[in-house]
């Protein structure tokens, strides 16, 4: 039995991958508290997803600049 909160029903799908991959994987977990290769790739697989979401967010940063851009354009009368 999958350990967690008893009350969440998870949803799985199969991704199929190459089988020397699948080797790979399986040497670099044991070395790992990983129990499985579908662990190790589903916790790769989430921080990759961040990492994509995180760098598609615009940062304080670039909305300070793009307002920058905005007030300038702005004022030569081109917004």
């Amino acid at each position: 039995m999958k350990k967690g909160n008893p009350g969440i029903k998870r949803k799985y799908t199969t991704i199929t991958i190459p089988t020397p991959l699948f080797a790979r994987i399986q040497e670099i977990i044991k070395e790992t508290g990983f129990s499985s290769a579908s662990d190790y790739v589903t916790y790769i697989m989430r921080e990759m997803v961040s990492e994509v979401q995180a760098s598609k967010k615009p940062s304080a940063r670039s909305s300070k600049a793009e307002g920058e851009v905005i007030k300038k354009l702005r004022a030569l009368g081109y917004v």
